[in-house]
C-alpha cells in the first residue's frame, strides 16, 4: 500500500434493513479524484442466498441517512453536495422506480432521519442558525455584516461543525409528501440529539442538556415531545447522570438508552439501561460485562427485539454485538464474536445486518437471522465491494503479544512486520500510540499500520492503561492522583510504562526489530504520549507528534470541551495548578533531543492549533530544529475524513519523515 491508495479506501457504513427483513439498503463512501471530496451513494442488497449482487440505488453521489418507510415501498434519504452546508431530505419509491421527490430543502446537515411508525411524517434532526445571526434561508450572510455573538456557556463550538451556540441542533418533523413546512419541536437554546418514535407516533423521545449548569455539570438528561409541536418537552430523568439514544420498547412503556453514571468522573463505561415510563424505575443491564458498551462514535441506540436489547461493547481490541434480556434476568451473551470490529448494525424484520472488518479487511456487509425467540442464525457475508482493493495488496497481518509493564501489568500488544521482512535483517521500528486516552486498537483495518509496513518499517501499537476494550479500572488507571474519586497517577505514567514496555517486549521477541532505529508516533492523546516520550527519553530516533495536546492547562481553556481536563484530574486549574503543569508534555521541553514532526490542522477545535505553536516556539527557541506543518481547511479528523488529497499528502509526509531519519 502506498500513500496514494487512500484514493480507493472504500467504507460501507448506515445499514438499514427493509421492514420485511428481505434487503439491506446501505451508505458506500468512495474519495473522488476530481472534487478532492467523498462520493455518497446508497446501496441496496438482498438478504436471500439466491438474491445476486449489491447494487446502487442512488446516482447523484451526495446521498446517505437510508430510512424504511413501515410499508417497505419508499426510502427516504439525506442528499446533500460536499461543501455547499445544505440538504435535502428526499424519498424513492423502492419497487417502481420514479424520479426522487424533495420534501423539504434546510440550510445545514442532517444528521438524523426517522419515519413515523404510520409512515405520514418524518423527523429529523439538523442544526437550526439563528436568522439574526446568519440571515434567513438562502441568504448567506458575510460574516463582517453579523452581529456580534453573546456567550454564556462553555460548550459553544465544536470541532467540525463550528460555531453551536446560535446553531444548536433541533429535532423538526415535516409531513413526508411535503406539504407543509418543517415544524421544529426542542425549542431554546439547546442541543437534542438521538430522536426516536413512540411507537403509536405520538411523541418523539431524545436526549437533551436543558438545565442550567449543562456545561459545568455534564449531565445530559431523557426527554419526550409531542409529535405535534404543540407541548413543551417533558424530562424523564433527574439530571444525575450522561443519558443518550433513547429507543422504545414495542409496547411504549419503556426506553431503552446509553449512559455515563459519572460525566465529570472520566472515564466511565457507558451502560445499557431500560426506563420504566409508568414507574420511573430505572436498570442497568450491562454491569455484569465490565466492559464499554458503545464503540466509538456511538451513534445507534440499543436496539429492541422483542423483549431483548442488542448493542456492542469493546472487547480487547475487538467490538462484539451482544444482546440482553431487557428485564436483566440474565446476563449479556455475545451474538456475533470473533477477531473482529463490528460497527453499524440495524434489526428488522428478523434479520440482523451490521458492517464488520478484520485487521487485514475493510468493513463489509452481513447478516443474520435474529428474533427474541431464538439463537442467532448463521451469518451471511451480503457485500465483497472492498474485494479488489484488498485483492491488489499485499497486507501485513498483526501478531498479538502481551508486554509486562514495570509494575506487572499484563498489556495487550501488536506487531505486524515489514512487508517482504528477510531473515536475520532487522528493520526500523515504529510504535503507534492511539488517541483519546479512552479508545482502543484493535481489529480492524487500519490504512496507517499498512502504509507503514509496506514502506518497509515494523509496526508496533498497544492499548495501555488509559484505553478501553478492558476493565473500567484499567480505564481510569491514569486519572489524576489529585482527584477524590479513584485516583490514579495521571497521563504519562503508567501509560507511558505501558508503551514503553511493548517497545522492551518487541525488540526481545522479534528478530525483525532494531532497537537502534525506533520512531514513535501518535495523534490527539497519542500524540501527547509522543510529545511526552521524548520529554522523558532520548529511545526514540525521530517523532511525529500530530494534533497533540501539549499544554493541558491552555487545552482547558481553549478546547472546544473546556473544562474536560477537570474530570480527569479531580479540580480545576483555578484552585490547583500544579497537576495541568505536572502532566503538561511542554513542561519537559528542554529535555526533548529528538527529532521532531508537528503536524496540526488549523481549524482544529479539539486540540487548537496553538497547543502546535507552543511546542514548535518552545523547542526552536532552545535551539531545536522541529518542523511545523499546518494543513489549511482542516480539523481534528484529518487523518480519518480531511479532504483526500490532504489525507495522501499527510501521509507521505510522515513516511518521508521517517526514511529520512531512521
Amino acid at each position: 500500500m502506498t500513500p496514494d491508495d487512500i484514493w480507493r479506501l472504500r467504507q460501507i457504513t448506515e445499514p438499514q434493513v427493509s421492514p420485511t427483513g428481505a434487503a439491506v439498503a446501505f451508505t458506500v463512501t468512495d474519495p473522488d479524484r476530481k472534487t478532492n471530496t467523498y462520493r455518497r451513494q446508497i446501496w441496496m442488497v438482498g438478504t436471500g442466498a439466491g438474491d445476486g449482487q449489491p447494487y446502487p440505488f442512488t446516482g447523484q453521489g451526495a446521498e446517505f441517512l437510508p430510512r424504511w418507510a413501515p410499508d417497505g415501498r419508499r426510502l427516504a434519504f439525506v442528499s446533500a453536495p460536499p461543501g455547499e452546508g445544505r440538504s435535502e431530505i428526499c424519498i424513492l419509491p423502492v419497487a417502481t422506480g420514479g424520479e426522487r421527490v424533495v420534501v423539504c430543502s434546510l440550510d445545514g446537515l442532517v444528521s438524523e432521519l426517522a419515519w413515523s411508525p404510520d409512515g405520514s411524517r418524518l423527523a429529523f434532526a439538523v442544526r437550526d442558525a439563528d436568522a439574526e445571526q446568519y440571515g434567513k434561508q438562502g441568504e448567506k450572510r458575510e460574516a463582517k455584516d453579523m452581529p456580534p455573538r453573546r456567550i454564556t456557556h462553555l460548550r459553544y463550538r465544536l470541532n467540525g461543525a463550528g460555531w453551536t451556540t446560535d446553531r444548536p441542533t433541533r429535532i423538526f418533523v415535516v409531513p413526508a409528501d411535503g406539504s407543509a413546512p418543517p415544524k421544529s419541536l426542542t425549542p431554546g437554546p439547546y442541543q437534542a440529539d438521538g430522536l426516536a418514535w413512540s411507537p403509536d407516533g405520538s411523541r418523539i423521545a431524545f436526549a437533551a442538556a436543558r438545565h442550567d449548569n449543562w456545561d459545568l455539570d455534564g449531565a445530559v438528561d431523557l426527554w419526550t415531545v409531542g409529535a405535534d409541536g404543540r407541548s413543551e418537552p417533558e424530562r424523564l430523568t433527574q439530571t444525575d447522570a450522561g443519558y443518550s439514544h433513547p429507543t422504545w420498547s414495542a409496547d411504549g412503556a419503556r426506553l431503552a438508552y446509553y449512559f455515563s453514571p459519572t460525566p465529570m468522573e472520566t472515564p466511565r463505561h457507558r451502560q445499557v439501561g431500560v426506563l420504566d415510563l409508568a414507574t420511573g424505575n430505572r436498570q442497568v443491564l450491562t454491569l455484569s460485562l465490565d466492559r464499554n458498551c458503545a464503540s466509538l462514535g456511538g451513534g445507534i441506540g440499543p436496539t429492541w427485539v422483542g423483549d431483548q436489547l442488542v448493542f456492542v461493547a469493546e472487547d480487547g481490541g475487538n467490538v462484539h454485538l451482544y444482546r440482553v434480556p431487557a428485564d436483566g434476568t440474565q446476563a449479556p451473551q455475545i451474538i456475533a464474536g470473533g477477531n473482529r470490529w463490528i460497527s453499524d448494525w440495524h434489526w428488522a424484520g428478523g434479520t440482523l445486518a451490521f458492517v464488520a472488518a478484520t485487521a487485514t479487511r475493510q468493513g463489509e456487509l452481513v447478516a443474520m437471522p435474529l428474533t427474541s425467540a431464538s439463537e442467532a442464525g448463521a451469518e451471511r457475508t451480503l457485500t465483497s465491494l472492498t474485494q479488489p482493493f484488498a485483492d491488489s495488496l499485499s497486507v501485513g497481518a498483526p501478531q498479538r503479544f502481551v508486554a509486562t509493564s514495570a509494575d506487572g501489568s499484563q498489556v495487550e500488544c501488536w506487531a505486524i512486520a515489514p512487508l517482504g521482512a528477510e531473515p536475520g535483517i532487522r528493520y526500523p521500528t515504529l510504535l503507534n500510540v492511539h488517541g483519546g486516552p479512552f479508545t482502543q486498537y484493535g481489529n480492524r483495518f487500519f490504512d496507517e499500520f499498512q502504509l507503514q509496513a509496506s514502506a518497509g518499517f515494523g509496526v508496533l501499537y498497544c492499548n495501555p492503561r488509559g484505553s478501553s476494550g478492558y476493565s473500567e479500572q484499567w480505564g481510569r488507571a491514569i486519572r489524576f492522583p489529585e482527584a477524590e474519586v479513584d485516583p490514579g497517577r495521571g497521563w504519562g505514567t503508567v501509560d507511558y510504562e505501558d508503551v514503553m514496555a511493548c517497545v522492551d517486549t518487541a525488540c526481545e521477541q522479534f528478530d525483525w526489530v532494531d532497537r537502534d532505529r525506533l520512531g514513535i508516533l501518535g495523534g490527539s492523546y497519542g500524540g501527547f504520549m509522543t510529545s511526552w516520550v521524548i520529554g522523558h527519553t532520548d529511545r526514540f530516533k525521530a517523532a511525529c507528534s500530530e494534533r497533540a495536546c501539549n499544554n493541558l492547562l491552555t487545552m482547558e481553556h481553549n478546547s472546544d470541551i473546556a473544562g474536560f481536563f477537570k474530570s480527569w484530574v479531580g479540580r480545576d486549574y483555578l484552585t490547583d495548578l500544579a497537576p495541568y503543569v505536572r502532566h503538561s508534555p511542554v513542561t519537559y521541553v528542554r529535555d526533548m533531543t529528538t527529532p521532531v514532526l508537528i503536524i496540526h490542522s488549523e481549524d482544529d477545535l479539539r486540540c487548537p492549533i496553538n497547543q502546535a505553536e507552543e511546542l514548535f516556539v518552545a523547542l526552536r527557541l532552545l535551539g531545536r530544529e522541529p518542523v511545523l506543518v499546518r494543513f489549511p481547511g482542516e480539523n481534528h479528523e484529518l487523518s480519518r475524513g480531511g479532504a483526500p488529497a490532504h489525507r495522501v499528502a499527510r501521509a507521505q509526509l510522515i513516511l518521508d519523515w521517517f526514511r529520512e531519519r531512521l
